[in-house]
């Protein structure tokens, strides 16, 4: 019986010693059978280091760096504006107006301007049948005579009550939702004489 207790004493003082007593505090470090890792050397923000005639760990930032994707100094593609500082009337240079960029911004129209304006841009989207205000119908006089930097402007920064998309839009994204808004104004407000004369036979034209 003696050698049970010795052996109870033995387990308790070695799941004591390796555990620790529950809730006391201690300046050393767990103990760690598979540190994986966890404890590499490494220099700490505002940290001595001997390696720089400065004594500092933090290295100031180069002159004239700026984060990654914020170099933003094509006003006409991240603005929507001009040269003089106006709304630009057209597509910037960086954006290739084709049927793959009309296919995303059908895209991102869906997901995010559906709602609101509707599928054909009509302002008649599903949130009118619950009596959220008038969205902007797009085949309107002013807004087909809007400047496409001020569309661009607007999906950016928000207005009225609709609010910005900067943040799930990217410049390029926007970019496609208005070539794609231009597609669906064209196809309300467009007449025979828009059809090159190429394919008129296809509809039936002479």
């Amino acid at each position: 019986m003696r050698y049970v207790y010795l052996v109870f004493a033995f387990v308790c003082v070695l799941t004591v010693s390796v555990m620790g007593f529950r809730g006391s505090k201690t300046t050393k470090p767990p103990l760690e059978v598979f540190p994986d890792m966890d404890r590499q050397a490494k220099y700490k923000p505002q940290a001595a280091s001997p390696l720089f005639s400065d004594g500092r760990a933090d290295r100031p930032l180069p002159t004239g760096v700026v984060s990654r994707d914020e170099l933003r100094d094509d006003d006409h593609l991240y603005r929507g504006k001009d040269s003089k500082g106006a709304w630009a009337t057209s597509f910037p240079a960086a954006v290739t107006v084709d049927a793959t960029l009309l296919e995303h911004g059908k895209d991102r129209y869906s997901i995010y301007c559906y709602p609101c304006h509707g599928a054909l841009g009509d302002g008649k989207g599903i949130v009118t049948e619950y009596g959220w205000g008038a969205p902007a119908n797009f085949h309107a006089d002013n807004f087909r005579k809007m400047a496409d930097g001020e569309i661009f402007n607007t999906i950016t920064n928000g207005k009225n009550t609709m609010f910005p998309y900067a943040d799930k839009l990217t410049p390029k994204d926007r970019w496609a939702v208005i070539a794609y808004v231009r597609a669906l104004q064209r196809a309300q407000m467009g007449t025979a004489a828009d059809v090159p004369p190429a394919n008129k036979s296809e509809l039936g034209l002479k």
